[in-house]
């Protein structure tokens, strides 16, 4: 039988959507979310559209999410990821546990832990290890923190994969980390490389060449997914690298293939394409090769 848990959401983009939708349908009945961008242009449209098809209560304040919720999944940007948890800790009691989910690092989750902590409540760190919205709430979460166990406990009637790994801040978002310089990285170089494939008409033998040296592996698959995910999500993923840059620079590693990954990410975040695609993640590189020539060339005769 499932418990009447009072569940929180701090932000309630696609993490936060794909997480709160699926714990709904695993049959937890008070679900709440509070995000910043509620009533601002077209962020605001997007966010209450998912409220009313999830039927999840959206509220209008730290203070409010605060009041209504037991467990708190902290789901904003990793940019904001500091600041959620200083605009709810006035409002947080011994009886919460703040579950921060964003991709940061080891040094900023304890940052984050410690502005929990200091306002009486709990801190769990997690660490999203697959994308949320083939997974929903069931995503793979690796759990840090003195009552990680105490949250895989709560959250257990409803299906979530959780993992504790230690009872230390930061080994979880480490993990995260140094797998997201395999990951984004690889976004960024499979999105330069078909910039040059497509370019030469190189990109069919191109892959055909990576299947031969990688068996078993479907690079134009990848690379329509990967491309895609750039489109949709090349800012966040940006900002993702920067917290990946300041995690390897704490042990003294220079971070040179992930600020160059971040810049790639970055620089397709900045031309806008998603709305050539309707607001979804395109799903052909090529077309997404396209959309950038063409609007390099509309830029390059507006000059």
């Amino acid at each position: 039988m499932v418990s009447s848990l009072a569940i929180g959401f701090i932000g309630f983009g696609e993490a936060g959507f794909h997480m709160a939708q699926g714990l709904r349908a695993a049959g937890a009945a008070r679900i709440y979310a509070y995000d910043i961008n509620t009533y601002t242009p077209m962020l605001g449209e997007r966010i209450q559209e998912r409220a009313a098809r999830s039927e999840i209560c959206l509220l209008a304040s730290s203070a409010g999410i605060a009041d209504a919720s037991d467990v708190l999944f902290s789901a904003v940007t990793s940019d904001r990821a500091m600041e959620a948890a200083e605009q709810s800790a006035p409002f947080l009691k011994p009886r919460h546990l703040y579950v921060d989910i964003n991709s940061v690092s080891p040094v900023r989750k304890q940052s984050i832990a410690l502005v929990v902590t200091n306002a009486r409540a709990r801190f769990v760190e997690a660490a999203v290890m697959s994308p949320v919205p083939s997974h929903g709430h069931r995503v793979p979460m690796l759990l840090g923190g003195a009552d990680a166990s105490t949250l895989a406990e709560l959250m257990a009637p409803y299906g979530m994969n959780l993992e504790v790994i230690s009872e230390q801040i930061g080994a979880a978002s480490a993990t995260k980390m140094c797998r997201s310089v395999i990951v984004k990285g690889l976004e960024a170089l499979t999105l330069e490389c078909v910039l040059a494939a497509v370019a030469y008409g190189a990109d069919e033998r191109v892959f055909a060449t990576l299947d031969e040296t990688f068996p078993g592996v479907n690079w134009k698959a990848i690379a329509h997914y990967m491309v895609g995910r750039v489109v949709e999500h090349g800012q966040r993923r940006s900002r993702e690298l920067d917290e990946v840059a300041a995690t390897l620079r704490a042990i003294g590693v220079e971070p040179l293939m992930v600020e160059a990954a971040s810049r790639r990410q970055a620089w397709c975040a900045s031309l806008d394409l998603l709305k050539e695609f309707g607001g979804n993640a395109p799903e052909d590189y090529r077309a997404v090769v396209r959309a950038i020539t063409d609007k390099e060339a509309a830029s390059a005769a507006e000059k």
